[in-house]
């Protein structure tokens, strides 16, 4: 198991103010540069920061101090620790709890139909589930693809919508640019249809002025023809 050690920064803090060891010495052994130890011994860099014993964190030892100080030459070596962290495994798929197990397919088939841009990895982290489940419902071999309903994995609870949008994300980022025809019908530009059909709404409004005023001044002519009558029959 690999060893590293703790806030290496605050440790060359307290290696420069407490030790005689040289910058490159101290570089070595905190994993900085030569150049940032410098830094920190003018006081121009690690402001703030409290130095860190190495000694009383038993990960080097006065000997190695001592003996790094007698020769310039000679690079610090972390002290054996006294309890050893078992590492961390890699992560693996994500954990479904088995009430919600029988969701999984249902889930990967909304996935499948929604997000068709995400990779069998992707969908296999968000839900849980092997590459050759995610294979057999792309495909319709699942042995219960007749019953199949997609539904959507973060009203299952069996992910959160932020990691939903992450792999989307993610899967969305290399690929290229839709086409015209995958778009489908678009709007079209203002230029082309600012004046469609205006002109004939202007004809046709002009005929209805015409129409209109026609008729008016027929419908006056025989008011005033009506009344015209009535006059003379009146001296009569």
């Amino acid at each position: 198991m690999a060893q590293q050690l703790l806030m290496p920064k605050a440790t060359a803090v307290w290696l420069v103010d407490n030790t005689a060891l040289s910058f490159d010495q101290i570089a070595q052994f905190c994993k900085l540069h030569p150049l940032e130890v410098k830094a920190i011994a003018d006081g121009e860099a690690a402001q703030g920061i409290k130095g860190l014993d190495p000694i009383a964190t038993g990960q080097l030892s006065r000997d190695e101090i001592e003996r790094g100080e007698k020769d310039i030459n000679h690079k610090l070596k972390l002290s054996e620790p006294k309890v050893r962290v078992p590492e961390s495994k890699r992560r693996g798929p994500r954990y479904t709890p088995v009430s919600k197990r029988q969701d999984r397919p249902n889930a990967i088939l909304w996935l499948v139909r929604n997000h068709p841009e995400l990779k069998d990895a992707q969908i296999s982290r968000l839900v849980g589930t092997t590459k050759s489940t995610i294979e057999q419902i792309r495909e319709r071999t699942h042995w219960n693809a007749a019953n199949l309903a997609p539904m959507d994995p973060v009203t299952l609870g069996l992910c959160s919508q932020i990691d939903l949008d992450l792999e989307v994300e993610k899967a969305s980022k290399g690929r290229p640019l839709p086409t015209a025809a995958e778009l489908g019908a678009s709007l079209q530009p203002a230029s082309e249809t600012e004046n469609l059909g205006f002109g004939n709404y202007r004809s046709e409004r002009e005929e209805e002025k015409e129409i209109d005023a026609d008729a008016v001044f027929a419908k006056l002519s025989s008011l005033k023809s009506t009344r015209t009558d009535d006059e003379e029959e009146d001296r009569f």
